[in-house]
């Protein structure tokens, strides 16, 4: 399948309008790097790594860069606004390019998943993610097909969630999430192809 992927994700001059987006969510900084909660931007870099796309502009109050999956223009974006306020990113490029909803991809960590679990949505509420939940509030749609990366749960009810979800994976649980990180390419590209359902029934278990 890599090899096929190879071919899908063009190495060459992306061209023409921007008709889809791919957001990383996580918070910029090198001490949050490694977190649970940047589990989309390692998601982002790892796809951005595929399609040999450069995501160093600073534009949209993120860092972007472009590229081609199949004959689509796609736009990718690593927000710099901290997870909370993720959705003033996500709009401000929505507007500029004139991308509907329902090409905006989210990838994201979900604490209700275990580590490397996968979960794909084409739309959904916020569940408790303070960037989806602003996302959702500031463009006033869920429709958004989403990713979401399992990074397992608190240890016990008191754990302060903030100090979970901003502390590194432990080293069993980082290999069970690159694992899963590895997919990415492949999803992607099946939900940008129109092929969501597929990418559903493949990688949702």
């Amino acid at each position: 399948m890599f090899s096929k992927l190879k071919d899908f994700f063009g190495g060459y001059a992306p061209t023409g309008p921007i008709e889809y987006m791919v957001v990383g969510l996580g918070n910029p900084g090198k001490q949050y790097e490694n977190t649970k909660h940047n589990v989309g931007f390692m998601a982002l870099d790892i796809l951005a790594g595929k399609m040999q796309a450069n995501v160093t502009r600073l534009k949209f109050q993120s860092l972007c860069g472009d590229g081609m999956i199949g004959d689509k223009r796609v736009l990718l974006m690593k927000p710099s606004t901290f997870m909370n306020k993720s959705g003033e990113a996500v709009r401000s490029a929505m507007q500029f390019y004139k991308v509907p909803m329902e090409n905006v991809l989210v990838l994201f960590d979900d604490i209700s998943l275990e580590p490397g679990k996968l979960r794909i949505r084409r739309k959904g509420s916020d569940g408790g993610h303070n960037g989806i939940k602003n996302i959702i509030y500031l463009t006033g749609k869920d429709t958004f097909p989403r990713v979401k990366i399992g990074v397992g749960g608190k240890p016990y009810p008191d754990y302060d969630l903030a100090d979970w979800v901003l502390a590194p994976f432990t080293s069993d649980a980082r290999k069970q999430v690159d694992a899963a990180l590895a997919n990415i390419p492949e999803i992607v590209s099946l939900i940008v192809s129109g092929k969501t359902d597929q990418a559903m029934n493949r990688f949702n278990k």
